[in-house]
């Protein structure tokens, strides 16, 4: 899968769909089994990351490495600071769910 095609899915995710940004949120709401999809960056604690990985991983949510930083991840989708961790809850128009299962 190319990074192009993610970049371009997470953009319009952001865009008509609903994300949930931070490590705490998406702990949250994979222990609720709300999240359809998580997205972690590359330099995220690792502590963080392998508690997003296993929690993903039980619930069979497909969750995807973000080859960048918190800081392109951030800026990717539009903020003005860093973003380690998303969860998407809702794609919208979409096909963020269908890239991610295809990175697992």
């Amino acid at each position: 899968m190319s990074e192009a095609l993610f970049e371009r899915e997470l953009k319009a995710a952001a865009k008509s769909g609903k994300l949930s940004l931070g490590a705490r949120r998406a702990l949250k709401l994979l222990l609720k089994n709300q999240a359809k999809g998580i997205i972690v960056a590359d330099n995220a604690p690792p502590d963080v990351r392998k508690n997003i990985e296993s929690l993903a991983n039980i619930n069979g949510v497909p969750l995807y490495v973000y080859k960048g930083t918190s800081a392109d991840l951030g800026s990717l989708i539009g903020k003005p600071f860093k973003v380690s961790v998303i969860a998407v809850l809702n794609p919208g128009d979409s096909r963020i769910l269908d890239v991610l299962s295809e990175g697992r």
